[in-house]
């Protein structure tokens, strides 16, 4: 049966502008810097100090709680331990390793047993253990993520849609690696034993299909799933219902529907934490952009930095007026090109001027474009209202909470109203009124 998700827009994807180069280039700098935060919840705390030598692969973070820790991504020396610029745009402490270009990894791990062998406690520590997180953006602790939907999901979803215009590391994923996926895939059927696993992508990533049609005959209980491309499928709550028919209902998770939903670079991730010993230390990176000369995709030190990146992509042509982690619709634009590549880092995105972005003189039409595209069913126009006046008793009623940021309104607003920044300002008030309340 066919499922579509409310709302989603149709943007201009750009997406052939990095998959014209199929042999993957291996980024290596000179020094890599490693924050100590790349996901979701606590802090990593170093556990090196400075003068030391590290090797490949060796933990030099970690912390308590909802936390997974970090690994260095060369071998070296370190240098430096101190706050550094984050693509999240503020500075954490970080661990600064000069490199020493041998590679030198830590001595392997006991001998691998085969994983319908492994105890779930051992995957999921083993998944914790390589510092493995949702590498879609999210950033979420891949280890809790999984406990979380252990004996209470029916359906386990790997999201390949990619749904972001200029964004394709997942897809050089798919048409390179597709096994790294599939027995990452199979490990996740392992520890949640759900009743059905399904790879989904969009209908644009042709080659990435057929490889996948290819070889899927030799991973029985996985089925494939093409959907029809939109944005933003790729986002969890609508991937869900697009897959399954369920919506999740506001303020919850997708657990509460029988789902649970894992990018595929995190699968893959997964796979060579559990069968090959190998810790999250890079990742696949797409650099593009109108003003990149040499858009493309790359195999990424984590740790590396911005500048050194685009320089492998043949350096900025002088129209470049923005550079984003991430895709247009929802990245951050950056400041500075010395932040580094991190976990979540898929995209590296360099832009020239923005003729369509927000007006100086904005001004609400009413024609509820915005409404008709939003894919949660909120009410834009009037959140927009309300945020510019700080009531967040009204936006607290119209679940400001639950936008996810897409950027879908901004995208088809005629009146070009700073819509999304608005929101980000009104989840600002939220969340303070919130504490001000937990602190009487």
């Amino acid at each position: 049966m066919k499922h579509l998700f409310f709302g989603g827009i149709h943007p201009k994807y750009n997406k052939e502008m990095s998959t014209g180069v199929t042999d993957f280039r291996t980024v290596t700098p000179e020094t890599v810097v490693i924050p100590m935060v790349q996901h979701i919840g606590a802090p990593c705390r170093p556990l090196v100090a400075v003068g030391d030598r590290v090797l490949l692969g060796q933990k030099i973070g970690d912390g308590e709680g909802l936390c997974v820790p970090v690994h260095a991504s060369v071998s070296g020396t370190v240098t430096a331990i101190e706050e550094y610029p984050h693509p999240n745009g503020r500075k954490v402490l970080s661990v600064v390793i000069r490199n020493d270009f041998r590679d030198e990894a830590v001595p392997a791990a006991e001998a691998r047993i085969p994983v319908e062998q492994m105890e779930i406690d051992r995957i999921l520590h083993t998944v914790r253990e390589a510092g493995i997180v949702g590498m879609g953006g999210a950033a979420f602790p891949g280890n809790v993520k999984a406990l979380a939907a252990l004996g209470n999901v029916d359906t386990l979803i790997a999201n390949a849609c990619e749904c972001e215009p200029y964004i394709t590391a997942d897809d050089s994923l798919l048409r390179t690696e597709p096994e790294h996926v599939l027995r990452g895939m199979q490990i996740m059927r392992r520890v949640l034993n759900p009743e059905r696993t399904v790879l989904a992508v969009e209908d644009n990533k042709t080659e990435a299909i057929r490889k996948l049609r290819g070889i899927l005959g030799d991973y029985p209980g996985i089925e494939l799933r093409v959907l029809p491309t939109r944005y933003p499928q790729g986002a969890e709550k609508q991937l869900i219902q697009a897959v399954t028919g369920r919506e999740v209902a506001p303020g919850q998770l997708p657990v509460s529907v029988g789902c649970a939903v894992f990018n595929v670079s995190t699968y893959a991730a997964i796979y060579r934490a559990v069968c090959l010993g190998l810790p999250l230390t890079w990742r696949i990176v797409t650099v593009s952009g109108e003003t990149v000369n040499h858009p493309q995709n790359f195999i990424v030190r984590i740790g590396t930095s911005f500048r050194d990146l685009i320089r492998e992509a043949g350096g900025l042509t002088d129209a470049t007026e923005r550079v984003i982690s991430g895709g247009p619709m929802m990245g951050v634009a950056q400041s500075d090109l010395s932040v580094p590549v991190v976990k979540a880092t898929n995209s590296i995105l360099c832009l020239p001027k923005d003729e369509n972005g927000a007006a100086e003189n904005p001004v609400c039409l009413r024609c509820g474009k915005c409404v008709a595209v939003c894919p949660m069913r909120l009410q834009p126009l009037y959140l927009y209202r309300y945020a510019n006046c700080e009531n967040t008793a009204r936006l607290e009623q119209l679940n400001l909470l639950d936008c996810m940021e897409c950027g879908s309104c901004a995208f088809t607003c005629p009146g070009k109203l700073p819509l999304v920044e608005s929101f980000r300002k009104g989840k600002v008030l939220l969340r303070a009124k919130k504490a001000k309340e937990e602190g009487k």
